[in-house]
């Protein structure tokens, strides 16, 4: 029996693929093992959203090569999908392949491995493109599962690789996500977490839109929470929230993508939104779910972002007032329209205006765990990862902590009513309740 492990770099759409290509593996007769130096195949799902993912890739393939010279080694995901003629050359991988038909990885591994010959097979993606259906038959999670129901993205954002490493935007069926949904609550997972490259553009083409995908996870027995993964803000219709408020299982966590809080590089990034639609949107949503949180992610350092750009974006995220603020640094990627812009920032510049902005979110982020103590929220508790504490999340994503005073007895996978009595540096901590 052949061993066969994964490397996965990027965002959780990545990783439920992987889930589902060790299924795949699995049903195939592979073992999957969590040791590379171990394995017969190696798999590496990548990324190329930065240049920063691609280096991480790179190296990765490196060192398994040379630590494993014997092993099939397979590159797969964006980074060969979106750079196709550069992830030719990197003789270091036995097999090639992008984004596109996932579920040929088994074929081609099979392949390589009777034939001993390197493959290269990356598809092209076309407009008429259909969502490939996957399915993962058991989770590393028993608490949580991610689930991809939309890929692609329409957009064209002036910086982004995404478009030409994923295609355009196309939705999974909701008679697959009910059956996946069925699957995963018989598994005893209790949360779904829907996830896609464009996730507010779900359903799309059919006129429908991502709470009916919402809904029908909601409406599985043994789903208790269901969870957004990343949403672009210019698709929230008042309908959709309208009917989302509807659902007890939905955990109210909005991960809203602001990018910049300056007008001008919105326009500039080629966002759909301007800074003032997206803070009356926030203040829509509170008015809705009063107890919502607001996470994001924020780029410093776009071309042509002045100092001035720059405290006009740091001032507009003191504002908002998130709960969790994930801030990177501008990345040159070649083929995008940023690229060839003028007034690309130094490095240095980058790197101040990362630890401005990082200052401003770890404000707002002690500010929300402030805001926490005192109210009683329910917990959905995880995997211990000491003999001190029980951790799980509140339906707003806060990281909560109970004292385990018995090392011996688990909560996980258990809901139960915490009252939040303190703060850390990035979670709070409580004592259960009981239920009324």
């Amino acid at each position: 029996m052949y061993k066969i492990c994964f490397v996965t770099f990027g965002c959780k759409v990545n990783y439920y693929e992987t889930e589902c290509m060790k299924s795949m593996f699995r049903e195939a007769g592979f073992e999957v093992t969590d040791k590379a130096i171990s394995a017969d195949i190696v798999v590496i799902n990548s990324c190329t959203v930065t240049a920063s993912g691609d280096s991480r890739t790179l190296t990765a393939l490196r060192k398994l090569r040379s630590a494993l010279p014997e092993a099939v080694i397979a590159l797969t995901g964006c980074y060969p999908q979106a750079n196709r003629e550069e992830a030719e050359k990197l003789g270091e991988a036995d097999i090639i392949v992008g984004t596109k038909e996932r579920s040929a990885i088994v074929r081609l591994v099979t392949e390589c491995l009777s034939e001993r010959r390197r493959i290269v097979d990356i598809r092209e993606f076309s407009s008429d493109d259909k969502f490939e259906p996957l399915k993962c038959a058991q989770f590393d999670s028993n608490t949580r599962a991610f689930v991809k129901i939309q890929d692609g993205c329409n957009q064209f954002c002036s910086y982004c690789m995404i478009p030409f490493a994923r295609g355009r935007c196309r939705s999974k069926p909701l008679s697959l996500l009910y059956e996946e949904a069925r699957a995963i609550a018989a598994g005893g997972v209790k949360e779904i977490v829907l996830s896609g490259i464009n996730l507010a553009f779900y359903g799309s083409e059919w006129e429908r839109d991502l709470s009916d995908a919402v809904e029908m996870c909601a409406h599985t027995k043994g789903i208790e929470r269901v969870r957004l993964g990343s949403l672009e803000p210019e698709l929230m219709s008042g309908e959709l929230l309208r009917r989302l408020r509807a659902l007890p299982e939905f955990c109210p966590q909005f991960h809203l993508s602001l990018q910049s809080g300056c007008e001008k590089t919105l326009k500039a990034m080629n966002r759909n939104y301007t800074a003032a639609e997206y803070l009356a949107l926030t203040e829509h949503i509170r008015g809705i779910f009063p107890e919502c949180s607001f996470t994001t992610d924020v780029m410093v350092g776009f071309p042509q972002e002045t100092d001035e750009d720059h405290r006009e974006s740091v001032d507009f995220v003191k504002k908002i007032g998130f709960s969790r603020v994930h801030v990177f640094r501008y990345s040159r990627r070649n083929g995008t329209k940023a690229a060839q812009m003028t007034g690309q920032v130094p490095e240095n510049i980058k790197s101040e205006r990362w630890q401005e902005m990082t200052a401003a979110a770890d404000m707002d982020r002690e500010r929300y765990l402030k805001y926490m103590v005192g109210k009683t929220v329910k917990v959905l508790f995880e995997r211990e990862n000491s003999t001190e504490f029980h951790h799980g999340y509140a339906p707003d994503y806060t990281l909560v902590k109970i004292s385990r005073k018995n090392p011996e007895k688990s909560l996980r996978n258990q809901i139960r009513s915490v009252i939040i009595e303190g703060y850390g540096q990035d979670c709070c901590f409580g004592s259960t309740v009981a239920d009324n």
